[in-house]
């Protein structure tokens, strides 16, 4: 299923479960569907299975939003006190649309009690007590965090998932890797197809300790072999420390379960020289959530890390928050540097990062999902360094693959009977969603709908000759930009790389100030 046909789905209200492999653009979509919200006055509630995904997407966990904490079940008392909570009952009657991120790592008996508790709350005997609900993630990923003496229970084998009966939408397109040969390694774990030849392409990839290239971040299996990497070598490098230290703000609860989901550590202590990593998103100031640099220094004024860029882009990194907020209202903060030391890190940290290269140590790898989530953080398979592999590195659950072929033919069902429906019912389902959500319309003039179409008539044509016109510029394509003009690459060249008319280049490094 592509972009389009998902966020239509969306559109329509009906309770869905987004998928598809890494990079297909899942958090895309999200986005894309907050978006629509917020225009129309929708409420809803944005949240994720950890902390560290919650994060990601600037929510809250759903044990928080949900009120059920560190609950593993409810019995009736405990269940009426959740919903005698006033900030809990507010929120969770409030919402119309609730998404939930991650949901591979959620556990299937956690998913059952929100839905116990939403129903309870709203009063209402429909599925989550008749929120539209969003399920967002890939089951291929890392599952859930087994307690002790535990079985886990996948959150599509649960009985709120069986109740609720999402529409599935397993996007196919792929906006992370390009690479066809890493493509299908990465499509051969998943379907449970890795043989000799995919081990044969990978083993190129593995290096000695002395080949070990400087300055890329590492993954690894385990924390312990992270912080000894990181602090080893930070006090390599001579200069003195500098300490950055986090600020809270609210209650301990919230600001603890924002402190265990940030990316940044609570004392940060970087060198001139140290490796780090951004662990936010800020495009305007040129870095995302996985961009790697340098330090080549301090602020003299305000004594904030300047980081460059592998790009070469020279970033004074001040401040950033991380909330934990319902529309206007903030509840908790932490204020950091959004960076960390990129030496090393877990896997487990590593998901929903996206790196242009790494060295990975899967040889320890114990989860099902953990060598799947390393390897596809990269981008090609060139930007691989294994240092070592197990077996356990491309397993993957065999309940997941099995469950794998039923949400691939439920979504491609999904698409067919979608495709049945007229352009005029698609508007009417999608006006009469905004409406049952007490949201306002969009209105569109005659005029500017009019103009609309022929731009896109002649928006077409312009693509056939330039794919990537009009559309928005990247992270990743600016930083390209920059280094082929830093090169002395033409514009009419460029226009080839970047599938883009010479006016927009041109217009783009202008506004990159790299020309008049």
């Amino acid at each position: 299923m592509t972009q389009k046909q998902a966020f239509s789905l969306l559109k329509s209200g009906v309770n869905i479960f987004l998928t598809g492999e890494a990079g297909s653009g899942k958090t895309h979509i999200i986005n894309q569907y907050t978006e629509y919200l917020n225009l129309h006055e929708i409420d809803f509630a944005v949240t994720a299975s950890t902390g560290i995904a919650a994060t990601h997407i600037h929510g809250m966990t759903i044990h928080s939003w949900s009120g059920i904490g560190v609950h593993q079940e409810l019995d009736d008392d405990e269940l009426k006190h959740i919903a005698e909570n006033r900030y809990v009952a507010k929120r969770i009657k409030k919402a119309k649309v609730l998404i939930i991120d991650e949901v591979s790592m959620l556990d299937g008996k956690i998913l059952t009690l929100v839905e116990r508790v939403c129903r309870k709350i709203r009063k209402l005997k429909v599925p989550f007590g008749g929120l539209q609900v969003v399920l967002v993630g890939d089951f291929f990923q890392l599952p859930p965090v087994a307690k002790k003496g535990i079985a886990i229970e996948f959150a599509f084998d649960s009985d709120a998932w069986q109740g609720l009966m999402p529409v599935v939408c397993y996007l196919t397109e792929q906006h992370r890797q390009e690479d066809k040969k890493f493509l299908d390694i990465l499509s051969a774990i998943r379907s449970n197809t890795f043989d000799e030849i995919h081990f044969e392409n990978l083993s190129e990839r593995i290096i000695s300790q002395e080949e070990l290239p400087d300055d890329m971040t590492r993954l690894f299996s385990h924390n312990t072999n992270v912080d000894t990497i990181n602090m080893r070598e930070l006090q390599k490098l001579p200069g003195k420390t500098k300490l950055f230290v986090m600020a809270a703000r609210g209650p301990e609860t919230l600001t603890d379960a924002l402190i265990r989901g940030c990316l940044s550590p609570e004392r940060l202590e970087l060198k001139e020289g140290a490796t780090v990593m951004f662990t936010k998103n800020n495009t305007n100031q040129g870095f995302v959530n996985g961009t790697l640099g340098t330090v080549v220094g301090f602020s003299a004024g305000t004594h904030y890390p300047i980081v460059k860029t592998s790009a070469g882009t020279r970033i004074e990194t001040e401040p950033m928050e991380w909330t934990i907020a319902e529309g206007d209202e903030v509840f908790a903060k932490i204020t950091q540097i959004p960076l960390r030391l990129a030496w090393a890190m877990t896997i487990h940290k590593s998901q929903g990062v996206s790196l242009d290269s790494a060295v990975m140590d899967l040889s320890g790898t114990f989860e099902y999902g953990q060598g799947y989530v390393a390897l596809s953080r990269v981008r090609t398979l060139a930007g691989i360094h294994l240092l070592g592999v197990n077996a356990r590195a491309f397993q993957v659950h065999p309940l997941v693959s099995a469950e794998d072929e039923r949400f691939r033919d439920a979504s491609l069902l999904a698409e067919k009977e979608y495709d049945l429906l007229s352009p005029e019912r698609i508007e009417e389902i999608e006006k009469n969603f905004i409406v049952l959500c007490g949201g306002k319309q969009k209105k569109e003039k005659k005029e500017q709908k009019k103009k609309g179409k022929s731009a896109e008539k002649s928006s077409e044509k312009i693509r056939e000759e330039y794919p990537k016109a009009y559309a928005k510029w990247t992270v990743e394509e600016d930083e390209q930009l920059k280094k082929l003009f830093h090169k002395g690459v033409q514009i009419h060249e460029m226009t080839e790389v970047f599938g883009r008319k010479r006016g927009a280049i041109s217009s783009r490094l202008k506004k990159l100030e790299l020309t008049s």
